[in-house]
């Protein structure tokens, strides 16, 4: 069993839509979806916007459904600039850039009780997710995607989450999913297309280009589980 999890309807419809023999369940106000894409078994889910969403969507899924791994798909904002809209970055590792307990002595983004601030992606499905973007001939970069409960359109925010993490798109549900996984030792990844800058006029760019950025995230969804 494959877990995809996307915060918005746009970024899970077409996966969805790739499914056969469905069937939906509702756990705790959101709705999976489960089907076969090809000879894979696939559980999909919409888990909303925001970190606490996406927490409770994956931990209901992994309780639920034992997915072998889990990804999150979805938009971002682009913290690289290299990389235009459309294209794709893939996690090494996430992180949560809003994570501070640093006047207690922490690094700043530290997570306590599990102790550690990037949480690194399972290298063998960052490996296939590569491959797959490879495969359908979209630009991509391989990094830190850093996660906060903000839509980033600040200028000096973005600055700060490039200067203190490394990160290469910004947005903000996939460290908390990389969290639950971590806990419950499910390998993840994480695929974001790129949507907006992350820059004071991410919210023209979201509007305008969301559509484009996640029917690209789809594309790369689809070779990917036709390889995994």
């Amino acid at each position: 069993m494959i877990g995809l999890i996307g915060a918005m309807d746009i970024e899970v419809r077409r996966i969805k839509a790739l499914l056969t023999d469905t069937k939906t369940e509702s756990i705790s106000g959101v709705e999976f979806v489960t089907g076969r894409c090809g000879n894979k078994e696939v559980v999909v889910a919409k888990c909303g916007v925001g970190k606490v969403f996406a927490a409770l969507c994956a931990e209901a899924m992994i309780m639920k459904y034992h997915p072998e791994l889990i990804v999150n798909v979805g938009v971002a904002g682009c913290l690289c600039d290299n990389l235009k809209i459309g294209d794709i970055v893939i996690a090494c590792n996430a992180v949560q850039y809003d994570m501070d307990t640093t006047q207690l002595g922490d690094p700043i983004g530290m997570l306590s009780d599990i102790n550690i601030t990037y949480i690194p992606a399972d290298e063998h499905i960052s490996e296939v997710l590569q491959r797959s973007v490879e495969s359908v001939g979209i630009d991509y970069k391989k990094g830190t995607i850093a996660t906060g409960d903000r839509f980033v359109s600040d200028d000096a925010v973005k600055r700060f989450i490039t200067d203190t993490f490394g990160a290469k798109a910004c947005e903000m549900e996939g460290g908390a999913i990389a969290h639950v996984c971590y806990v419950n030792k499910v390998p993840f990844g994480i695929l974001r297309a790129m949507s907006d800058g992350a820059d004071n006029g991410a919210n023209m760019d979201f509007t305008t280009f969301t559509q484009m950025a996640a029917a690209n995230s789809t594309k790369v969804i689809e070779k990917f589980l036709s390889l995994i």
